[in-house]
């Protein structure tokens, strides 16, 4: 069944532990299985090279640094950030095609890449900032991971801090101390947004 709502792109940032990976997962999954095909999926831009079998728009779609940059100036990348002197960023023409077939697109990333979606997307974006239940049980997710240094944990926590600041910034703030109970409150922030009066009005105007 084709949706009659405009998608919405689902900003989600937090700190480094909180579980934002997971939480979505379980949102793709719960959207999927009610409405099938109902999430798209956004293909960042590159200027490394493909490695192995990766296929240009599959992975990534792979560009130049000057055809990169020259996007950048045209504003058809919506955020971008320099890892190892190769760009990576969001392309808005892919992004608002699936918006228009009332597909919704899930976001894991940093505060300023949500608000950047937020700044290009406006009503289509919705922000959200995923709270750990404590900084006690950040850290014991940090550490249980068996991956990170002391320094690095430290370094993680002092982030966090910095981080969890700027929540306010956002337009929902949810605590994950609970997969289905916080998986569920995006999906009750996804379906309010979507039953918004500003974006309904032209039923209004049929009906009338």
């Amino acid at each position: 069944m084709k949706s009659i709502y405009r998608g919405l792109i689902v900003a989600v940032s937090g700190p480094s532990g909180v579980g934002k990976g997971t939480v979505l997962a379980k949102v793709e999954e719960l959207l999927e299985k009610a409405n099938p095909g109902s999430v798209g999926h956004s293909i960042s831009v590159t200027t490394r090279a493909p490695r192995g079998q990766e296929k240009d728009g599959v992975e990534y779609y792979f560009r130049t640094t000057e055809q990169f940059e020259q996007m950048i100036a045209d504003g058809k990348i919506v955020e971008y950030d320099k890892y190892v002197d190769n760009y990576y960023g969001t392309p808005s023409e892919p992004l608002d095609e699936m918006l228009s077939k009332g597909q919704d697109v899930l976001f894991d990333i940093t505060i300023e890449g949500s608000l950047a979606l937020n700044r290009k997307f406006d009503t289509d974006t919705v922000t959200i900032f995923i709270l750990p239940p404590s900084m006690e049980e950040l850290e014991n997710r940090l550490r249980g991971r068996g991956t990170e240094t002391e320094e690095k944990v430290q370094k993680r926590l002092e982030q966090a801090r910095n981080e969890i600041k700027r929540a306010g910034e956002f337009e929902y703030i949810i605590t994950n101390d609970d997969l289905d109970r916080a998986a569920g409150d995006i999906l009750a922030i996804i379906t309010a947004e979507k039953l918004k009066a500003s974006k309904n009005i032209s039923a209004v105007e049929e009906l009338l």
